[in-house]
């Protein structure tokens, strides 16, 4: 997510872009769009210019807006939150990727408040309630620069997304655990019957954000399937892991 959000930033918004991730996945990422004719030599070199490697949050010190994209852990973007507002000058926008855990309390780690704010990006910005208007002004506006379409959502877990994706992929992950289908066959049936880019065990794979919603919610309905759980107790995390619901080779 981070690599993607960066690379939006530096090509379709062209911003200087600070990251502290490795950006040579990003240059393969270039050299892929060069193959394919939607981007030149010289747009992967201008690119790759307006991008730099931060190695702390203090080498970032000038950032005038900040995406935090880390895992769904709560203590961890508490813990960023509390840094970057430290840091950070007091006008930085913080916006968090998250597409589960409440703006409201991660940004009660800011000594500002009211300038964070959600940007997720996957369906794709949510914008939270709490939040100053200039703040809100500002990411809408670099949003729409970015090439995005732009939806809001009250502060609620979960948003509009998840509250109503993890469902639908818990539901699939007990008719795999209950025999029903094969994965393959489950995936197929939705991706062809429903018009989807991918089946919800291929989409489980890339995201685990259910626990948070039961453990935000305490819903029933959002409790994780068993087989899932015992995917995630083996180490199962999916693509990030290298196996999930289905296998993924190292790439070379």
């Amino acid at each position: 997510m981070g690599i993607g959000i960066g690379l939006v930033a530096a090509r379709v918004a062209k911003l200087n872009v600070h990251s502290r991730r490795d950006w040579r996945f990003l240059d393969k990422l270039l050299v892929k769009d060069i193959g394919k004719g939607k981007c030149t030599e010289d747009e992967r070199s201008e690119v790759k210019a307006r991008i730099s490697s931060a190695g702390s949050i203090q080498e970032m010190s000038h950032a005038d807006f900040v995406v935090e994209a880390v895992s769904e852990n709560p203590q961890l973007k508490h813990t960023i939150f509390s840094q970057l507002s430290e840091r950070l000058p007091e006008d930085t926008i913080l916006a968090t990727n998250t597409s589960s855990i409440s703006i409201t309390k991660i940004a009660s780690a800011a000594k500002r408040p009211d300038n964070v704010i959600g940007m997720h990006f996957m369906n794709p910005v949510p914008v939270m309630k709490l939040t100053s208007q200039a703040t809100l002004d500002t990411t809408l506006a670099l949003a729409h620069k970015m090439g995005k379409t732009t939806t809001m959502s009250q502060d609620v877990p979960g948003f509009i997304a998840n509250r109503l994706l993890m469902p639908y992929i818990n539901e699939a992950m007990i008719a795999l655990q209950e025999g029903i289908a094969s994965k393959e066959d489950i995936d197929t049936t939705m991706k062809l019957g429903t018009n989807n880019p991918m089946g919800p065990l291929t989409l489980a794979d890339f995201i685990r954000a259910g626990h948070v919603l039961h453990n935000e919610l305490g819903d029933s309905k959002y409790r994780p399937a068993v087989l899932l759980q015992k995917y995630v107790d083996a180490g199962w995390l999916g693509v990030k892991s290298g196996k999930g619901i289905y296998d993924y080779p190292a790439k070379k």
